[in-house]
């Protein structure tokens, strides 16, 4: 079975962070939600409180597939002051694992320099923020083990591609028609 962690940190974009686990989860993947602050309570950016699974310190991340970043304000400047956050994603990279990150997330990436010649996409804000990369200002872009997503208005197309990356397009076209997603 396929693994995957959604990193939650105090102001996340709840809608990108929820719809991809909710989605991920329909197509039978596992999800663990995981908070990077030292409480299993992390609030989104809109005030939503959202009980995650474990803590960071509490997951050993060789047994996932993938890992995702959601967007929002200030959580996406809350993962990147993170340096468990940091080394998790530069790991997965280094092994060739998916990394996916969405809206303001990408910017991590980039710090990191892994979007360097990589096609992705972001929320428009934060676009003098991506160095290196070719933007598409695409809802979701794919680039071998990297996918970005704009915003909290892709978060559906961003979390269909995850389940084809991980289930395959059959299962991301059954879920998308189980949701009634056109």
């Amino acid at each position: 079975m396929k693994k995957v962690s959604v990193f939650l940190a105090d102001g996340f974009e709840e809608i990108e962070a929820l719809t991809a686990v909710d989605i991920l989860r329909r197509a039978k993947i596992y999800v663990d939600t995981v908070s990077v602050s030292e409480d299993y309570i992390v609030h989104g950016s809109h005030g939503i409180a959202v009980q995650t699974e474990d803590l960071f310190e509490e997951v050993d991340f060789d047994d996932f597939d993938m890992i995702v970043l959601p967007g929002g304000m200030p959580g996406t400047e809350n993962l990147k002051k993170h340096p468990g956050v940091r080394k998790t994603v530069e790991d997965f990279a280094e092994k060739g694992k998916y990394v996916a990150a969405i809206c303001a997330a990408p910017t991590i990436l980039s710090e990191l320099g892994l979007l360097k010649g990589k096609r992705a996409t972001c929320y428009p804000s934060v676009e003098a923020e991506i160095q290196g990369a070719l933007l598409t200002e695409a809802p979701v872009t794919a680039d071998g083990k990297i996918i970005t997503g704009q915003a909290a208005g892709a978060a559906s197309d961003f979390a269909l591609k995850l389940v084809e990356i991980l289930a395959g397009s059959k299962k991301a076209q059954e879920i998308a028609e189980e949701i009634v997603y056109r």
